[in-house]
């Protein structure tokens, strides 16, 4: 009886542990689009390129192409805003460490969970608001910081204000536009 239930317990055992091996879990990650000019904001309904620092995209599951965002704050506050879909399966936004502030370069695109950002800077974005600066590597965030002020924080210790405003509600400019589904 007793070598039944260790039988049992590893064969349990087995099955949970081969579960979790992420070697048979096959995810379907999409790869950042590149700009060609004429993707719009989505909250903005304005031409991306036309603005100036880190941009954002966004790939939602039932959707191929990316929706486009004129400042990496859009991108991150699409993210934390309760009305937008939460079915993402990719973030990416400017990698200012290998980006000018005036036109980011094509191929410059960071996983924006895995980027770190230089907050508080006094930097402003696309759309005029404070901006969080994304980095691929934490020492240029770090060497942009001693420049600029701010403090470097991951992803996912953004406070929600520093996004979102302190009343927890959208800049302006997020709350009267969104561009029109394809």
């Amino acid at each position: 009886m007793i070598q039944y239930r260790t039988a049992t317990w590893f064969l349990v055992l087995g099955f949970i542990t081969t579960g979790c091996d992420s070697t048979d879990v096959s995810v379907d990650v999409p790869k950042p689009a590149e700009l060609n000019g004429d993707e719009i904001g989505y909250y903005c309904n304005m031409t991306v390129a036309e603005h100036r620092g880190p941009k954002g995209q966004i790939f939602l599951a039932d959707r191929e192409q990316p929706l486009w965002f004129t400042s990496a704050r859009d991108t991150i506050a699409f993210t934390m805003l309760p009305e937008e879909p939460k079915n993402i399966s990719a973030i990416y936004v400017s990698d200012m460490g290998k980006a000018s502030r005036d036109d980011p370069d094509p191929g410059i695109w960071v996983d924006a969970r895995s980027a770190w950002y230089v907050v508080g800077s006094g930097r402003v974005g696309g759309m005029g608001a404070p901006e969080p600066v994304p980095f691929a590597q934490k020492s240029d965030a770090s060497a942009f910081q001693a420049d600029h002020g701010g403090q470097v924080l991951s992803f996912a210790n953004i406070p929600e204000g520093e996004i979102l405003g302190f009343d927890g509600q959208a800049p302006n400019h997020m709350n009267t536009m969104k561009a029109d589904e394809p």
